[in-house]
């Protein structure tokens, strides 16, 4: 009986269950399983600490549709605020789970979704030091190396993964697959700037970072580090040819989703604004930069799905679209019938 599958039972008795790896210790141990727990829908709740950034961090999971069979993996990834909303809730943030139907979407699937909770202005990278706010930030290291081991091993994975982000994280699920480049079959970047180095990569990073109070030094150095080249995929996108490749964005005009009764909005045109002037920005920059990573494949010749709509701005009604149509692209590369 898996640690999982012993927790689903205390929790049918009313008890949450703390789940550690057998054999671990607390102090030593690469990772572990802390607790389960039912989440809405479907979701089911882990906490898995993590050895690298030495605290526990919150993943919502949704299982595959038969969960006693093998799946593989899609790891959503949110945006600047790690789909955290005002008090700390994934519950109440804008992230995967609350601003798309992924759970419905996913519900007849034969494929396990796992959306880590937190990382905001973190870029899920691994930091060359400690953050005096954000504070210790080595999500490369808890995403590509400890936490496949708590998800393969407790839902049953077949090695198979797949890993998408929107805006910020639309970057770092490339910087993720240049990391462990045996570890992903697909990739995808919904309104996202992958280019990190230059002028241009510069500028949008320390505003990203900055945003969040952190500082951009504590993650890559001073610019004209090496390290800022060294994670741009941009640069690297020769070392991604094989993966299954998805991108996507906006051009921050108007489109069918910014009305005041359009995804999310909820009658609220104060939201509405925000979302013309602010998101429509964002994604004029988007587009620029991902009209750049698709020149870049074509002098390549790497093959690659490039959605370049004619508007749509930087927002969560058109994310959702963007996963339902990357989604034939990742299940065929994950083998998902």
């Amino acid at each position: 009986m898996s640690v999982l599958t012993r927790c689903v039972l205390a929790l049918v008795a009313g008890v949450v269950c703390a789940a550690p790896v057998a054999g671990a210790s607390p102090a030593t141990d690469a990772v572990r399983l802390i607790s389960v727990e039912p989440g809405p829908g479907r979701v089911v709740e882990l906490v898995v600490h993590s050895a690298a950034m030495a605290k526990p961090v919150t993943v919502a999971v949704l299982p595959a549709a038969d969960r006693s069979a093998t799946a593989p993996v899609l790891y959503l990834l949110n945006g600047v605020d790690g789909g955290l909303g005002p008090a700390g809730d994934w519950r109440d943030g804008g992230n995967w789970l609350t601003r798309t139907d992924a759970d419905t979407f996913f519900a007849d699937k034969q494929v396990t979704i796992v959306m880590p909770i937190g990382g905001a202005g973190s870029y899920y990278a691994d930091w060359r030091a400690d953050d005096p706010v954000l504070g210790r930030q080595r999500w490369t290291t808890f995403l590509t190396r400890e936490l496949p081991r708590v998800i393969d091993r407790e839902f049953h994975g077949t090695g198979a993964n797949a890993v998408a982000g929107v805006s910020m994280a639309g970057t770092a699920a490339f910087q993720l697959a240049l990391a462990a480049p045996q570890l992903y079959k697909a990739v995808g970047s919904y309104s996202g700037c992958v280019s990190t180095s230059g002028p241009q990569g510069h500028a949008i990073v320390n505003t990203v970072v900055s945003g969040q109070n952190g500082d951009p030094v504590n993650m890559w150095g001073q610019p004209g580090d090496p390290l800022w080249a060294a994670n741009d995929p941009f640069l690297h996108a020769e070392r991604l040819r094989g993966l299954a490749i998805y991108v996507s964005s906006g051009t921050g005009l108007p489109g069918v989703l910014d009305t005041v009764d359009g995804p999310g909005l909820h009658g609220d045109s104060m939201k509405l604004v925000d979302q013309l002037i602010i998101g429509g920005a964002l994604d004029a920059v988007t587009a620029l930069c991902t009209q750049q990573l698709a020149t870049r494949f074509g002098d390549l010749a790497i093959p690659a799905t490039v959605e370049l709509r004619p508007n749509g701005t930087h927002s969560w009604g058109y994310w959702r679209e963007d996963l339902r149509h990357s989604w034939p692209l990742f299940a065929a590369a994950l083998r998902v019938g």
